[in-house]
C-alpha cells in the first residue's frame, strides 16, 4: 500500500496531466520542450511535522515543486498562461480528492534562460504547499 505522501503527490500529478502540457514526474529536463510547455513534478521536502499526541498524528506542509518551462518566440504570454491554468487545476480542488486538507501554490519567479542555436526558454520553479496529516512519518 502506498504511502500518504506518495498517494497525494500521484493524486497532483494526476491534476497537473489534465493540463495541455506535458507533465513530467521526477525527470531531467528533456532536449526538447512541447510547444504547450512543460511541467516537471518534484517530490520536494515535507519539512519537519508537527505532532499531537492523542492520537498521534503529524501534520505536515510539504513543499513539492513544479518546474514550468515554455519555449518560443511568445514566452511571456505562454509562460502566463500556463502558470494560470496550473492556479486553475488547483484552485479547482483544493483538498485532492480528500487527500489533503489543503492545497497551495506560491508565486513563481520566472528567469529567462538563452539556448544556443534555439529560442530562449522561460522557467521557473513554483512551489506547492500541500497541507495533510498521517498516522506514520514513514508510512
Amino acid at each position: 500500500m502506498p504511502s500518504p505522501r506518495k498517494t497525494i503527490l500521484a493524486a497532483l500529478h494526476a491534476r497537473l496531466s489534465a493540463l495541455p502540457a506535458t507533465v513530467l514526474r521526477g525527470e531531467v529536463l528533456p532536449e526538447r520542450v512541447p510547444a504547450a510547455g512543460l511541467l516537471i513534478l518534484r517530490d520536494g521536502e515535507p519539512g519537519e511535522p508537527e505532532v499531537t499526541l492523542s492520537p498521534l498524528r503529524y501534520h505536515y506542509q510539504h513543499r513539492a515543486e513544479i518546474e514550468a518551462v515554455v519555449q518560443g518566440t511568445d514566452r511571456d504570454a505562454a509562460f502566463d498562461t500556463l502558470t494560470a491554468s496550473i492556479g486553475a487545476a488547483l484552485a479547482a480542488d483544493r483538498t485532492l480528492g480528500g487527500l489533503c486538507d489543503w492545497v497551495e501554490a506560491e508565486a513563481p519567479r520566472p528567469v529567462d534562460l538563452p539556448v544556443e542555436g534555439a529560442a530562449s526558454l522561460k522557467a521557473a520553479v513554483i512551489p506547492v504547499v500541500l497541507h495533510y496529516s498521517t498516522a506514520d512519518p514513514l508510512g
